[in-house]
């Protein structure tokens, strides 16, 4: 036998062999054996899928979190989750420390979060990092409109721990703020904002929120701008720093391989090591815009559209049927109504989508969309035509059917990873929700009904209330093209490419 020949005969025994694997049925080694039955009869066969049409519609299993919550001694509120499965766990803080607490200096909030990192006593920015490297720890740090975020992962056993906490606390609780790091990073922000000029999607994004929020805390952007950035200094980042990332002002999400006992005590040494202070108030409620065009003229082929109005803060009682259907307007990628209509029908975009982002107080409701720029304003109306009859009619039952399914099936995702989980606890202790929110939001998911969400889009959405930013070339108009319908089936022929 040739060496072809022997190739062959062994890749065909493996392939006998996987085949007979495959036709066993599976053991469950973590499963027990079934009971046999009072009588004496023998259990019965273990029931086969036969047709992945037996299991269209049903929800995975879903993980149920038992959320412990408490208070530290200087007034963190804890959230926590025992999870043993890996020898590690997550810690997150979240403060109410975001642009929206910057007052008249824009980036203030930004370059302290940055800043945290970059070095503490008898450390730079380069021993921190080689610090949590040589622990097998990951350190992480954000900041956003409504909040600032710094996080831990770290192997459980208490060698690793308890020198990746002792770290992570003086990171958090002392940044030292050297004036080096802080000049360092002030030029990448500068950098940054001079290359937003030829970016004409943030050009309109920044446009948008100042036309949307006007005088209001979320108008200003988080980065910053070209004059405040070059004023700060070291003594307002330590200033911030000492008001904004206080215990009081603190959510601690722990997910992990903890007892409660040791969650305890990591709450408890974190809290300790952070400036002392109360919650930050959240910023005031905003008045909701007149509708509003405008357009800024950006030398390209194509024209950003960025349609907003004031949606809803993250407490609002009408959250699940918002969401359910802004996934049938646009939030749900492919098969939304956005979607169909204007890229589907009438190839007018690669992409359209839709979302609320509820926050502390009303969050914006958005619509983003890029088009060739002789269309822009024929997209403009169209959009807002699919809004106003979406609006008016509310999905179809079979709409609100495959959402429910699709929800229901996605749901598991949420809580798969510690990782999953502490950003779920996160949002659960800042927001100030129930433990329960996870379980509540599903169902109420599958409890609304087509007029439900028709009302709630209704009392949220206006088609004719919209702040409309553009971003593109000024050129002659064009109508839209017919809208052409999909065949109803797709050729099964062998493709020719």
């Amino acid at each position: 036998m040739n060496k072809r020949h022997l190739l062959f005969a062994l890749a065909l025994l493996v392939l006998l062999g996987l085949l007979l694997l495959i036709s066993r049925p599976a053991a469950e080694p973590d499963s027990p054996a079934p009971a046999t039955p009072a009588t004496g009869s023998t259990p019965a066969a273990t029931p086969k899928i036969a047709s992945l049409a037996s299991i269209n519609g049903q929800a995975l299993a879903r993980r149920h979190l038992d959320i412990q919550r408490w208070e530290t001694a200087e007034g963190a509120r804890v959230l926590f989750v025992e999870a043993r499965e890996l020898p590690m766990f997550d810690l997150r803080l979240t403060f109410a420390a975001g642009s929206s607490q910057d007052g008249a200096t824009p980036g203030l909030a930004m370059l302290t979060n940055a800043m945290l990192n970059e070095g503490i006593d008898g450390r730079d920015t380069t021993a921190i990092a080689a610090g949590f490297e040589s622990l097998g720890a990951v350190f992480g740090n954000g900041a956003y409109r409504d909040m600032a975020v710094a996080s831990l992962r770290s192997l459980s056993a208490a060698e690793q721990r308890e020198a990746a906490l002792a770290l992570f606390a003086q990171v958090v609780g002392a940044p030292s703020f050297p004036d080096a790091a802080l000049a360092r990073l002030k030029n990448q922000v500068l950098a940054g904002l001079e290359q937003q000029k030829q970016n004409p999607g943030k050009l309109a994004s920044i446009a948008l929120f100042q036309q949307l929020y006007g005088a209001h805390p979320y108008a200003r952007p988080s980065d910053g701008t070209l004059q405040s950035v070059p004023a700060l200094d070291r003594a307002q980042l330590a200033a911030f720093h000492a008001r904004a990332y206080s215990a009081g002002n603190a959510v601690i999400a722990l997910v992990g391989d903890l007892s409660r006992s040791e969650a305890e005590a990591i709450a408890a040494q974190v809290s300790a090591s952070l400036p002392k202070g109360p919650a930050l108030p959240a910023p005031p409620a905003p008045a909701a815009p007149a509708a509003a065009r405008q357009h800024i003229e950006f030398p390209s082929q194509q024209t950003h559209l960025m349609l907003a109005q004031l949606g809803i803060e993250r407490r609002d009682p009408d959250y699940a049927a918002l969401y359910v259907g802004n996934q049938i307007l646009g939030g749900g990628g492919f098969g939304t109504r956005l979607m169909e209509e204007v890229r589907e029908k009438r190839g007018l975009t690669y992409g359209i989508y839709s979302g609320f982002t509820p926050m502390q107080v009303a969050g914006p409701f958005m619509i983003n969309v890029q088009t060739r720029a002789e269309l822009s304003e024929a997209t403009l109306e169209l959009v807002r035509t699919l809004v106003r009859d979406f609006v008016a009619q509310g999905p179809t039952e079979e709409e609100l059917k495959q959402v429910k399914r699709e929800l229901a099936g996605s749901f598991p995702l949420t809580t798969a990873s510690n990782a999953d989980i502490v950003g779920q606890l996160a949002a659960i202790g800042f927001y100030d929700l129930p433990s329960t929110q996870l379980e509540d939001f599903m169902n109420q998911v599958q409890q609304l009904s087509v007029d439900q969400v028709r009302e709630a889009m209704a009392r949220h959405l206006d088609a004719d209330a919209f702040v409309v930013v553009s971003s593109g070339p000024t050129v002659a108009q064009q109508p839209l093209p017919p809208p052409v319908e999909r065949p109803a089936a797709q050729s099964a022929g062998v493709p020719e490419h």
